[in-house]
């Protein structure tokens, strides 16, 4: 069980833990009137939008059974669930239109897989390509919507690549390092479907803007 200010999550049935992976995408992504978690594990990031947007609807997918029925019990256990849907349903079925499309994607791709299952499902870019997350992102995604991701490091040019070929334009980076003056760990990054000005930022966990974005959640 991991407690947050406003809502607790369960995780016993999902392969991918709480980290803070899932609080950064949460906390610093743009969300709208109608928001899409993409492979939404726990709910974690579900949950947070719909803290964080408290007018928004957000629709949760995943095409995994047992994460399915966690986030479902983490929703209805939650002050939220009026806000947020929960579906059983692969990214790539999914029908709909949203101003803001958040996803926590599985990244490894040449990497061997675990032997579980459902974490390599988690965790493998197998049964959502970086190609077919930009593909349908860009079908679903409104004229004027941004798209959010979180990427390790050495991935954040194929998922550039990917979403320069279906003709996004990167929004705003973020560089996160997990030790003062060491090189990024991770990339936080947002597309939209039109050019504009690209924003670019650095956290660094623990400093003052991490706990500013996400002083909200944290107890």
């Amino acid at each position: 069980m991991f407690q947050f200010r406003q809502f607790t999550i369960e995780q016993q049935h999902c392969a991918m833990k709480v980290g803070t992976d899932g609080v950064l995408l949460g906390a610093w992504a743009c969300g709208g009137s109608c928001m899409l978690d993409v492979g939404t594990g726990t709910g974690i990031i579900a949950l947070m939008l719909a803290q964080r947007y408290p007018d928004g609807r957000v629709t949760a997918v995943d095409m995994d059974e047992g994460a399915v029925r966690q986030a479902t019990e983490n929703v209805v256990r939650s002050p939220f669930s009026r806000q947020v849907t929960v579906l059983h349903e692969t990214l790539q079925q999914h029908q709909g239109l949203y101003d803001a499309i958040v996803c926590n994607p599985p990244f490894f791709m040449d990497s061997l897989q675990a032997p579980d299952r459902q974490r390599a499902m988690a965790r493998h870019a197998t049964t959502l390509t970086y190609a077919d997350l930009m593909r349908h992102a860009c079908r679903l995604l409104s004229d004027d919507g941004e798209l959010s991701v979180i990427v390790p490091f050495d991935y954040r040019k194929r998922m550039e690549d990917e979403a320069t070929f279906v003709g996004f334009f990167p929004s705003r980076v973020c560089a996160v390092c997990t030790v003062p003056g060491k090189p990024p760990r991770r990339y936080l990054l947002s597309f939209r479907k039109h050019p504009c000005p690209r924003h670019t930022d650095t956290i660094t966990l623990g400093d003052a803007h991490y706990h500013q974005l996400t002083g909200n959640f944290y107890i």
